[in-house]
């Protein structure tokens, strides 16, 4: 069996969103889609460079805000790898400074109908980068979690992959929480005030999915109507990552 973690040293997160029984029992092909943590950590020479090029991706996506960026780096310029910056969230928020008190569940997934709704131009270019690129290709924000977690979702549904399977892959970021707020500290030299920095509960994504199916009916309805994708679209997207 193909292994879903990429082990790095510095880079935590790394995954390959290959294995998942898709539309009409084709499965998501291994070593096309990877999702991940940030990767400024491949700025420094050393193993986990070697690691990235032996998995030969061609396309790195980054998820974040532009001061994201230049605030904690990015990946470093790659001959033969695209690298862009499509920031899918539009109001920024302090997960790890918020009260002990806010339940994930619900407030995260109000957070992630904000980027559904706010940055449908982002998550096009997204899906289009996804579907018509020719080799492996990796998408990332900070921690692999929430934005990262939202992209995933939307490809992996429209790639007719159920949604126990989808929540399930959402929820195994949480094996990484202790590694968020490793960063964390590191960065700002402080513990996180919120419990559930880090952590990714099967709810938060549960709840999401139904919130988007009321609003539009189904995820598919969602990227028709919010992104103008068609079915020639999804056909694209899976004769790219489905088995035959």
């Amino acid at each position: 069996m193909t292994e879903r973690h990429i082990p790095f040293g510095r880079v935590y997160n790394f995954r390959d969103l290959g294995g998942y029984t898709g539309h009409e029992g084709r499965t998501v092909r291994w070593g096309l889609l990877y999702r991940s943590a940030s990767l400024a950590p491949l700025a420094e020479d050393g193993p986990d460079r070697e690691t990235f090029a032996g998995l030969g991706v061609r396309t790195v996506v980054d998820l974040r805000y532009p001061w994201e960026v230049e605030r904690s780096g990015r990946f470093p310029e790659t001959e033969g790898v695209a690298y862009h910056n499509l920031s899918v969230e539009h109001r920024p928020y302090q997960q790890a400074s918020m009260e002990a008190t806010v339940e994930p569940g619900p407030f995260l997934a109000g957070k992630y109908m904000e980027v559904a709704s706010d940055g449908v131009k982002e998550i096009r270019q997204v899906l289009d980068l996804v579907a018509e690129d020719t080799g492996p290709l990796v998408f990332h924000c900070m921690g692999g979690k929430d934005r990262t977690g939202l992209i995933a979702a939307l490809v992996l549904s429209l790639l007719g992959v159920s949604e126990e399977d989808i929540v399930a892959d959402f929820a195994i970021t949480g094996q990484f929480a202790h590694l968020a707020v490793a960063r964390f500290v590191e960065r700002t030299g402080k513990q996180p005030s919120w419990p559930y920095t880090g952590q990714t509960p099967p709810e938060v994504m549960e709840i999401f999915l139904a919130e988007l199916k009321a609003e539009y009916g189904s995820v598919r309805e969602y990227c028709a109507t919010a992104l103008g994708i068609d079915d020639a679209f999804v056909e694209t997207l899976r004769a790219r990552l489905l088995t035959d």
